[in-house]
């Protein structure tokens, strides 16, 4: 999908979803120059944004309750190891391995997220607790095959507004935006003018 079929859609649809924006940040890495078409496309899809005929759908909008309290049993769990005995272990490898056996608890609203809270802590407290001994034995047992291995990136403010402008600035450095609506005629002189 191009660019430019990318801003029609959202300019049509008033959303820009996240695999939207990646798959303009993909077009943008991957292309050695960007066409005048293209930067005028990101140059509408930015003032969109700003004047909120175009609205980024945030990354997420509902949680799964069961990561936090899969992380929580597995913080603890790794504290009370690593405080009584010469291991390391990485949380975010015990809490994927055990969140991976057990059942999302997704939630959109705060009440729903304490409902799904106490349903896990009354029913799921004790599979919980056994995938977290289970990945703990699979993480210490492990070998160390792939030391080189990189976690996944955070990607922090996920600001739209702020991607789409910086993508502009690095593909587009002189590209000026046009404040003036497109009916408005141009203050230079137009060679073609008779």
């Amino acid at each position: 999908m191009s660019i430019e079929k990318i801003v029609e859609q959202a300019l049509q649809d008033g959303y820009l979803t996240p695999a939207m924006e990646a798959e303009v940040g993909r077009i943008c890495d991957n292309a050695s120059e960007l066409s005048i078409e293209e930067y005028m496309a990101l140059d509408r899809l930015m003032g969109a944004l700003l004047t909120g005929e175009v609205v980024a759908v945030p990354r997420k909008q509902f949680i799964n309750v069961m990561e936090e309290l899969v992380l929580t049993e597995a913080i603890a769990r790794v504290a009370e190891i690593e405080a009584t005995s010469e291991s390391s272990l990485d949380v975010g490898d015990i809490a994927a391995y055990a969140l991976n056996r057990l059942p999302p608890l997704y939630a959109t609203t705060e009440e729903g997220a304490n409902f799904q809270r106490q349903t896990a802590q009354a029913q799921l407290q004790d599979l919980i607790s056994q995938q977290i001994s289970e990945a703990i034995n699979r993480y210490l047992d492990r070998p160390n095959f792939f030391p080189e291995r990189q976690a996944l990136g955070k990607n922090t403010g996920n600001e739209v507004v702020r991607q789409v402008s910086a993508l502009l600035q690095t593909y587009a450095p002189n590209f000026e935006q046009n404040d003036k609506p497109n009916d408005e005629p141009d203050d230079k002189p137009n060679d073609n003018n008779s």
